[in-house]
């Protein structure tokens, strides 16, 4: 999303994780956590990165100088960097459990299902707190903190959840269908789609 907000080209290639792609050496060679995304910048000397919060900080301060998608106050950057973090470490992990207790796990827990079911509304609930009172994160416009949260949300709000997330959630899910308008995130979520019906 980011990508295609900066205008930058770029090639994707997609690991099928049923083979098991992302975990083998042509992979993790250059990720050796064995996970997605990783980039190879060609433009800088086939610079790699690998987690996806550290590849839009890099994104950004390499490629954003006008600021489309950042913020260029010292202040706000902190901010920033605040809102990435907890997505990292927040929204990230629990939406993840969620979706591997639910649906992958060998046995049904209903106390881990509940765990993350909870940790999802608590970190819903936290974005709510704020987006009630602001319409984006940081710096009054969209950036990557808020592009950050879409992945997820997408994946576990509709499968994993129990609740009306526009009833107990107005401000977050607005912001969410906002973030869904965007030309950039319409045409990644559209090239998700085909690819994950190929």
């Amino acid at each position: 999303m980011v990508l295609e907000e900066l205008g930058l080209t770029y090639e994707s290639i997609y690991l099928d994780f049923q083979k098991g792609e992302h975990k083998a050496p042509e992979h993790t060679k250059h990720n050796p956590n064995g996970r997605i995304p990783t980039i190879i910048d060609h433009k800088n000397n086939d610079y790699t990165l690998w987690e996806s919060d550290a590849i839009l900080l890099y994104l950004v301060e390499r490629y954003d100088p006008e600021h489309k998608v950042s913020v260029a106050d010292a202040g706000e950057k902190f901010h920033q960097l605040q809102w990435l973090f907890f997505q990292a470490s927040g929204q990230g992990p629990y939406f993840g459990q969620a979706a591997w207790f639910i649906r992958y796990h060998s046995e049904q827990l209903p106390s881990a299902q509940e765990r993350y079911k909870n940790e999802i509304k608590r970190v819903l609930g936290v974005l709510e707190s704020v987006l009630s009172k602001q319409e984006w994160l940081v710096g009054g416009k969209a950036t990557i903190a808020d592009l950050s949260f879409i992945p997820w949300n997408d994946i576990a709000i509709p499968a994993f959840t129990d609740f009306d997330f526009a009833t107990e959630f107005p401000a977050t899910a607005a912001w969410n269908r906002k973030l869904h308008g965007r030309t950039s995130v319409k045409k990644i979520l559209e090239t998700r789609a085909a690819v994950n019906a190929a």
